[in-house]
């Protein structure tokens, strides 16, 4: 890995991305009352809860993955369409990652389809960026 090559206003571009797109997959025009029901959460419980840990930690994590991409693709080849490529096997690793959880915490199906899928579409556009902003 070539340290030089890990370019950090992408990383930032690539982190805030995940939130357009969380903020998009999870709000009534896809995913939301599926994700709520199948959760058993109601709308106090989600007004009621911590939104500056929620959110916070939410951007650690996500510029923490989109880093970890970024040093994966930390190489001169790396183009859009392998920075795509490669965030989207890493989605696809999280995806496993979530339903292995899920299915121990007897989760529906469709959550998991839920979530996983946000982890897959969310990282595909992370090493898009990563891959095209060079």
């Amino acid at each position: 890995m070539n340290m030089s090559l890990v370019h950090w206003p992408a990383i930032i571009i690539a982190a805030l991305s995940a939130f357009l797109i969380g903020g998009l997959w999870y709000s009534p025009l896809l995913f939301a009352n599926a994700w709520q029901s199948d959760n058993n959460l109601n709308t106090e419980q989600l007004q009621a809860s911590n939104k500056i840990r929620i959110f916070g930690f939410t951007a650690f994590f996500s510029l923490l993955m989109a880093a970890n991409l970024a040093m994966f693709l930390a190489d001169a080849k790396t183009d859009a369409s392998w920075g795509a490529t490669a965030g989207f096997l890493a989605g696809v690793w999280t995806f496993a990652a979530i339903a292995i959880h899920s299915l121990f915490e007897l989760k529906s199906w469709r959550l998991i389809f839920i979530n996983g899928g946000y982890s897959v579409v969310s990282l595909t556009v992370m090493g898009f960026i990563i891959g095209v902003w060079r």
